[in-house]
C-alpha cells in the first residue's frame, strides 16, 4: 500500500485578510479584526501581518493594541461572511477529494491519496489549490504536505504568508526535529515548561526521549506527544457527516455596566442567547451542549455547561438553560463584569433525532417558528426593528451589540 499524501491547508490571518478584500481603502494599513474600541470590551481576534510585525497578537485587548501600533484600523468581525469565504474554500477541496476535516472556519486536512492518478502529486494538488484560493477567492493560503496530519499541520506552520511546505520521509528529520516542542500541536505553554525542565526543547529531543519518562510526567498525553513528535500518527482524515465543520459558536460581552441582580444578567443572557441561536441557525447547526462563563468585578470566574437531551437552536431553550446554570452556580458576592454563551457539541440541524417523550413537541414546533419568524424581520428591517419585552426593562444592557461571535475549532482528537 502507497503512503498517504495529506495536506493540511490555512488561510493567511484569514479575518483581517476578508476584511481587505472589502476595505480597499485601507490597503497597506496595519488592521485588526476585534471589538468596539470605543467600548471597555473588545480583543483582536486577527491581524493582517502589516499590525503583526508591528507587535499586534491575536487575543491582545484593543487598548493594548493601539500602544504598540498607534495607527491600527479595528474593524468589527463579521461571522457570516467568514463562514461563506470558509464554505466557499471547502468547495474548491472538494474537487480534489471527499476526505475533508475542517480544524476551524480557516483550516483543513485533505487526504488526497486517491486523487493522484488523476490530479498528481501532493504537491503539484497543493499548487492548484493555492492558485484557485488567490484568485477565485482574493485571499491566501499555506499548505502543508505530509504522510500525516500532524507533520501537514507543521508544514503549513513553518511558512506564512502563500506558502507550500512539504515534509517527507527523506527530510523531516532535518527540518522538522530542529523546531522548538512548543509548535507541535497540543504542546501548550504549561506542557512547553515541563518538557524545558525535563531538558526538552526541540521536536527531535522529544522524539529521541524514552516514552517511559514522558508518561510519568504526562500521562497517556505523554505516549501522544511522544508519537507526533516520530511521525507516527495514523489517525484518518474525517469526511464530513452530520457533524458540524466548527466545534462550537460562542458570543461573550463585557457589560456596558456592572450586573447587580438577576434580571440584569437574564437580560444580557438573553441577547447572548439570541444571537448565537440566530447563528446557529443561519448556517444549519444544533448544539448537544450549552455553556456559561461568568467573571465579577472582584475577579473571580467560572464556566459551566450542561449536556441537553436533544440537540436545539431554539432562543428559549438555549436561554433558559443558560439561566438555571447561572442560577446554580453563583450567589452574588460581587457584581458581574462579563458573561459568556456558548453553544457546544455541534450537529447539523437535519440530523434525525428521536422523539423526546417528556417534552411539548408542539410547543417545540411553535418556538421554531416564532425564532425563524423573527429572524426573518431583523434580516429585512435590521436588528432592534423587534425585541422581547424584557428588554425594554434596562434600555442600556438591552441595547448592547452582540454582533460578535467566537468560532471554535474541532479538537484534534474529536471532542
Amino acid at each position: 500500500m502507497s503512503e498517504r499524501v495529506i495536506l493540511h491547508s490555512d488561510m493567511n490571518c484569514f479575518y483581517a485578510s476578508v476584511e481587505m478584500l472589502h476595505h480597499p481603502e485601507f490597503t497597506g494599513m496595519p488592521l485588526a479584526v476585534g471589538g468596539d474600541p470605543e467600548a471597555r470590551h473588545g480583543i483582536v481576534l486577527t491581524a493582517n501581518y502589516i499590525a503583526k510585525q508591528k507587535g499586534v497578537k491575536t487575543g491582545m485587548a484593543l487598548w493594548q493594541a493601539k500602544q504598540v501600533c498607534p495607527g491600527i484600523i479595528f474593524v468589527p468581525p463579521r461571522m457570516d461572511l467568514y463562514l461563506r469565504f470558509s464554505q466557499m474554500a471547502r468547495e474548491i477541496y472538494s474537487e480534489y477529494t471527499d476526505k475533508i476535516e475542517p480544524y476551524g472556519i480557516d483550516e483543513a486536512w485533505l487526504d488526497v491519496s486517491d486523487s493522484r492518478n488523476l490530479k498528481g502529486s501532493g504537491m503539484t494538488i497543493a499548487r492548484e489549490i493555492s492558485h484557485r484560493i488567490k484568485y477565485e477567492l482574493g485571499v491566501t493560503v499555506s499548505i502543508g504536505i505530509s504522510w500525516n496530519k500532524i507533520y501537514a499541520k507543521l508544514g503549513s506552520d513553518y511558512k506564512k504568508p502563500d506558502a507550500i511546505t512539504e515534509f517527507n520521509r527523506k527530510n523531516y528529520k532535518d527540518r522538522i526535529w530542529q523546531l522548538p516542542a512548543s509548535d507541535l500541536l497540543y504542546v501548550g505553554r504549561q506542557t512547553n515548561k515541563k518538557l524545558q525542565k525535563l531538558g526538552i526543547r526541540t521536536i527531535g529531543q522529544l522524539a529521541e526521549s524514552d516514552e517511559k519518562l514522558l508518561e510519568s510526567h504526562f500521562g497517556k498525553i505523554g505516549n501522544v506527544l511522544w508519537a507526533f513528535a516520530n511521525g507516527w500518527d495514523e489517525d484518518p482524515v474525517c469526511k464530513e457527516g452530520y457533524e458540524a465543520p466548527v466545534k462550537s459558536i460562542g458570543n461573550s460581552t463585557t457589560t456596558p455596566r456592572d450586573l447587580e441582580n438577576d434580571l440584569d444578567v437574564w437580560i444580557i443572557q438573553i441577547v447572548l442567547a439570541e444571537s448565537v441561536a440566530a447563528r446557529l441557525r443561519k448556517h444549519g447547526f444544533k448544539c448537544k451542549t450549552v455553556e456559561i462563563t461568568v467573571r465579577d468585578n472582584g475577579l473571580y470566574s467560572f464556566s459551566r455547561q450542561i449536556h441537553l437531551r436533544q440537540p436545539t437552536n431554539i432562543t428559549d431553550e438555549i436561554v433558559s438553560v443558560a439561566f438555571q446554570l447561572f442560577k446554580d452556580n453563583y450567589k452574588w458576592e460581587h457584581p458581574i463584569r462579563s458573561l459568556g454563551i456558548r453553544a457546544a457539541d455541534l450537529v447539523l440541524d437535519d440530523i434525525p433525532v428521536q422523539l423526546d417523550l417528556f417534552g411539548n413537541q408542539e410547543k417545540k414546533e411553535k418556538l421554531e417558528k416564532l425564532d425563524r419568524t423573527v429572524d426573518e424581520i431583523r434580516r429585512r428591517f435590521g436588528y432592534f426593528s423587534i425585541q422581547r419585552a424584557a428588554m425594554y426593562q434596562d434600555k442600556v444592557l438591552s441595547h448592547l451589540d452582540a454582533g460578535t461571535h467566537t468560532i471554535h475549532p474541532h479538537s484534534y482528537f474529536h471532542g
